[in-house]
């Protein structure tokens, strides 16, 4: 069962960005705790890459997970980081009394061979994340650009989802929209499908898909250790919750409205536009998350 997707509530973003996290009355909505389960301890991500991925490509993804937990002691991060961003949700697990998660890069696994095909269902979803998940991992299925999934461009462009079975797992899946829908899915480094036509920025590492996995990717992480099994941290109905990040959709930067997504940090030497430093020196754009304290829109910087 998926508890989250990211599509329709970010093309909603583009025309209704004030009313996503406002109810009728123009009040902001809180962010309610359903006292379910949210994930904690030290958890290994476990990449599945589905598809061809260039080395680059799979670098940028396996890098910006290795931001969010850096090292012990690590002194040479430069801010706003994705860790500062990662360590924002801890004001959920505060208000739950949980210890927070730390999260660590695992295993990597390619699947270059298109073992399932090229057109694949949550069914395929599900057994691919099997080969990255046991042992407390949280696996993170991610598919290449020319791979058709089940609702990806139509409603999702990514999701985290319970896995069956005993006992209790989840898992993230993300697809590359660069040939699919990069309108939709990797906006803002593309033109947009709907909404103002603001020109796209210039993604940080140089990929208009996979930085826009990145961002999908990030939402559906903090969205999975907020709200893993959908009794966590949400807003609305429990069929169609906004989480942690996805009730901020669209929402970089500070300023920002619909179709545009906030004032930015710019690159000088590659005008690429960014709001957190990563490993290796990475630049990443990661989402807004909703402050439960304060039922505003948290951005770096």
């Amino acid at each position: 069962m998926a508890y989250s997707s990211l599509c329709s509530v970010l093309l909603l973003s583009f025309l209704l960005l004030p009313a996503l996290f406002h109810g009728s009355d123009g009040q902001p909505l809180a962010m309610t705790y359903h006292r379910g389960t949210m994930l904690t301890g030290r958890i290994s991500v476990n990449l599945v890459f589905y598809g061809k991925f260039t080395v680059s490509q799979r670098a940028i993804v396996s890098d910006f997970v290795a931001s969010l937990s850096p090292l012990p002691g690590q002194k040479d991060r430069l801010e706003p980081s994705v860790a500062s961003w990662w360590n924002s949700l801890r004001k959920y697990y505060s208000a739950s009394r949980t210890p927070p998660p730390r999260l660590a890069l695992g295993r990597q696994i390619f699947d270059e061979s298109y073992s399932l095909g090229k057109s694949l269902n949550d069914a395929h979803l599900a057994a691919l994340a099997a080969r990255g998940g046991g042992g407390g991992a949280l696996s993170v299925v991610l598919t290449a650009g020319d791979v058709a999934v089940e609702r990806f461009c139509m409603s999702r462009c990514g999701s985290h989802l319970a896995a069956a079975g005993r006992g209790r797992s989840v898992y993230i899946w993300v697809g590359n929209a660069a040939a699919q829908c990069p309108g939709q899915c990797a906006w803002p480094f593309h033109q947009p499908t709907y909404g103002p036509q603001t020109p796209p920025l210039v993604a940080p590492n140089g990929d208009v898909g996979v930085d826009g996995m990145v961002i999908n990717l990030a939402s559906m992480l903090a969205g999975a250790a907020t709200n893993p099994f959908g009794d966590g941290f949400y807003q609305g109905p429990r069929e169609a919750p906004l989480e942690a990040a996805t009730a901020c959709a669209g929402v970089y930067g500070k300023g920002a409205y619909p179709g545009y997504p906030g004032n930015l940090l710019v690159d000088p030497a590659t005008a690429a536009s960014y709001n957190a430093h990563g490993a290796r020196g990475r630049k990443y754009l990661v989402p807004a998350l909703f402050d439960p304290a304060t039922s505003t829109c948290s951005t770096l910087g």
